[in-house]
């Protein structure tokens, strides 16, 4: 099941957006106007992140409508296009999960990536916190800020998005808490990158790094989408084909088997300090084929377009442009 979060007023003034799903056809089931009042369904929350905190009850219930809309006659399907309930595949879309507690952003993941910023593997995942500012969902313009717009690169990445409440598990445990998969791009500014490769003293090494982080931090630097596809979709632990092209030419091409470290060994590291919620996001990492280790450099310049594509999930595209004048 694909889930998915429509970019349009929602029921609960609280959320940003309303909970969908995207049948096989490519159309946008509208869960909230699909729901019929006194069924079963009619508690489903307007948000996809309100149902994965619903556990499986939650997702069980939409299941139940997707697989009625997919059985649906020509006729009903027209007539549910009439009242709005089927929307175009051309819905603009936010990211899956609009408004997550926490955006982990894992780096430093395939050996392929590490090579080509001459950077050594990690004993243990690495990763920090992105600001929710950076989320974005497909078809959102992706900014160059006038204050760093020279070098911001691309960095296509495979995804999970948490189901269950889980603190301080085993890896063996890890993966129960998955509620499923989604894609991201890391859009980085690497003005500060040389600062963190280069020097050999631990503190000035810390503070370039630190400066590396935050050029991941502008508005908008973090789409995500367009779908977040249910666990059961994909056999466990994934091994899924993930690609980003730049104006149609492929850059990076990868399998998500080739991480350095597994989705349960990821989380279950961090689960040491952190506690992840229902709608948190984790992303794994990026393969090789970035634009700031490429020989010539390639960076982002406005009217581009960047696609990250992993099977199964679908294509997350964004175009480039300058920020508007101040």
């Amino acid at each position: 099941m694909k889930l998915v979060t429509i970019d349009a007023p929602a029921l609960d003034r609280r959320a940003a957006g309303r909970a969908g799903a995207m049948l096989a056809t490519g159309e946008i089931l509208d869960i909230a106007r699909a729901k019929r009042e006194g069924s079963l369904e009619a508690w489903i929350p307007g948000s996809v992140r309100g149902i994965l905190a619903g556990g499986p009850a939650g997702l069980d219930a939409v299941r139940r409508l997707v697989d009625e809309a997919e059985s649906a006659r020509d006729s009903e399907r027209e007539r549910w296009r009439e009242d709005q309930v089927l929307l175009p595949a051309a819905t603009r879309l936010l990211s899956p999960i609009p408004d997550p507690a926490m955006i982990l952003s894992v780096g430093s993941a395939y050996r392929s990536h590490l090579e080509e910023m001459k950077a050594q593997a990690p004993k243990n995942p690495s990763g920090f916190i992105k600001v929710m500012a950076t989320l974005a969902g497909t078809g959102a313009p992706i900014v160059l800020p006038p204050q760093n717009p020279a070098m911001v690169d691309f960095e296509g990445e495979f995804c999970c998005v948490i189901g269950t409440p889980f603190h301080n598990v085993t890896e063996d445990q890890a993966m129960r808490h998955v509620a499923g998969y989604t894609i991201c791009n890391d859009v980085s500014a690497r003005d500060w990158v040389e600062a963190a490769m280069g020097p050999r003293e631990p503190q000035a090494a810390a503070a370039g790094w630190r400066l590396n982080h935050l050029g991941k931090q502008f508005p908008g630097f973090c789409p995500v989408g367009p779908v977040l596809l249910t666990r059961d979709e994909v056999p466990d632990p994934p091994d899924l084909r993930l690609t980003t092209r730049l104006n149609g030419d492929v850059m990076q091409s990868a399998r998500t088997g080739d991480l350095i470290f597994s989705v349960a060994r990821t989380l279950s590291y961090f689960s040491r300090w952190y506690r992840f919620s229902p709608g948190d996001i984790v992303t794994t990492g990026s393969p090789a084929g970035v634009g700031y280790g490429r020989d010539p450099r390639v960076f982002l310049k406005p009217g581009d377009v960047v696609s990250v594509e992993v099977e199964k999930i679908g294509v997350l595209t964004n175009p480039v442009k300058c920020a508007p004048p101040a």
